[in-house]
């Protein structure tokens, strides 16, 4: 059997048990869990490697606020990164950006009512080699509400790369400690919401591991910085540290 099946009855089996625990308003938002760590695990298994290269140093300045124009096919989106409370994820991310790493990749998996996916694999579906996997900083504070950037990851709790999602809707089963560990948020977008919304409703099919993938590829045409004013320092420190 292979690990994505495994991974797969092992979720199966572990919703089994707690049927009689939730509401059916509670299992609604359990099976879009599932759903989506069952296929994350499944399509991220491998995204380490040995010869990963090393990282590039972002040249935005720490502390700051930063805004970053995703242009795409279907539209404009723009975020602000959330440089105080998710250094580690807003670094790396910003690495990917300036050297361009987002380019002609597209969103992998949409899934409507839920979130949006991408940063991992270009039009035909090749994965795209990452840096070295980066700390969880799920228990930031900040939470999966509609329009929120976060990392998506494998069931490994530090395992997320260069792939990130935006919430279409508030998924606070995502947050730290309701359903484990959680997803990380590092940005929102302010932008762009409506094509947000647009690409979640575009039609998708399922094609080997990749259960959501839109039919009429949607893809990243380019990620810049726009804005890196500088903000004000926090009042305390967030017992976060970028390593």
């Amino acid at each position: 059997m292979s690990p994505y099946n495994t991974i797969q009855l092992e979720l199966e089996l572990e919703l089994e048990l707690e049927l009689q625990e939730f509401s059916m308003h509670k299992l609604k938002h359990l099976f879009v869990f599932i759903l989506f760590c069952s296929t994350a695990s499944g399509i991220f298994a491998d995204n380490t490697s040995t010869s990963i290269p090393p990282i590039i140093e972002s040249t935005a300045t720490p502390g700051s606020a930063v805004q970053v124009l995703i242009k795409t096919n279907a539209g404009n989106i723009v975020v602000a990164l959330n440089t105080e409370k998710a250094p580690i994820s807003v670094k790396n991310f910003l690495a990917y950006v300036e050297e361009g790493f987002y380019e002609d990749v597209i969103f992998h998996r949409v899934m409507d009512g839920f979130m949006i996916q991408t940063g991992g694999f270009d039009v035909q579906l090749n994965r795209k080699q990452t840096h070295a996997t980066i700390k969880n900083e799920a228990t930031n504070g900040l939470k999966n509400l509609r329009g929120t950037l976060a990392m998506a990851r494998t069931g490994v709790v530090d395992s997320a790369t260069s792939q990130f999602f935006i919430n279409l809707m508030d998924n606070q089963f995502l947050d730290n400690g309701v359903r484990g560990y959680g997803y990380a948020v590092f940005g929102k977008v302010i932008e762009g919401i409506d094509v947000v919304s647009r690409i979640g409703e575009v039609k998708t099919t399922r094609r080997g591991n990749f259960k959501n993938l839109p039919v009429d590829s949607i893809t990243i045409l380019s990620a810049s910085v726009i804005n890196n004013e500088m903000a004000a320092p926090p009042s305390a420190p967030t017992g976060l540290q970028v390593n």
